[in-house]
């Protein structure tokens, strides 16, 4: 065998070796985020329920990119749509599309908010990414609310102002929650994503 095809016959399988892994730890990280949305209702801070499924779509988002951050993000979408019963049957078709967008969307933005500031700062990049997600994912449920929604979040209000009750009956605390945690889990994602490369060398 040739040096020539020795090399490239090594290449071949590493690239092999590499889809492999990131096939499995995708799938692995789709089920962590479907778990952790569908237990999102029991994991608490005080009166109001948290998810902690956007740490994990940061972590997908960071090591394979923006279509693992889209897809783990859609799937975080998905299992969103179980608990929104509500706008369902107001809008059926707007509720589907802004669950599945508002978190598509947020995991792409990590993914390439991340690749933006990678080789500047592996650090910074994590943080922004962890920023970018809850903030992208609750600017589209804003927009999709004041798109779809508006006629009943203005009767929801009952004479009051519908964007105040926008920010304080639909998206409250619990946001604030979701960001500080994400801020919080950031050293951790850090250390992930560094083991992550490291062994299996991104």
């Amino acid at each position: 065998m040739s040096e020539n095809v020795k090399i490239k016959t090594e290449a071949q399988t590493q690239t092999k070796k590499f889809n492999v892994i990131k096939l499995v730890s995708i799938a692995l990280l789709t089920a962590i985020v479907a778990v952790l949305q569908v237990l999102s209702g029991v994991i608490m801070f005080g009166p109001f329920s948290i998810t902690l499924a956007l740490t994990p779509i940061v972590v997908g988002a960071a090591l394979y990119g923006w279509k693992a951050g889209a897809w783990l993000g859609l799937v975080f979408g998905a299992v969103t749509l179980t608990n929104a019963g509500l706008f369902l049957a107001i809008n059926a078709p707007g509720a589907i599309a802004v669950c599945l967008l508002k978190g598509a969307l947020a995991g792409a933005a990590a993914g390439c908010v991340y690749k933006l500031l990678e080789r500047k700062n592996t650090y910074l990049a994590v943080i922004a990414a962890a920023v970018v997600c809850p903030l992208v994912n609750t600017g589209v449920f804003i927009l999709g609310c004041l798109l779809f929604f508006m006629e009943a979040i203005t009767m929801w209000a009952d004479g009051g102002n519908a964007f105040v009750f926008i920010f304080v009956g639909l998206i409250g605390v619990n946001f604030f929650v979701e960001f500080g945690v994400n801020l919080v889990l950031s050293p951790a994602v850090f250390k992930i994503i560094q083991i992550g490369k490291k062994h299996f060398k991104f």
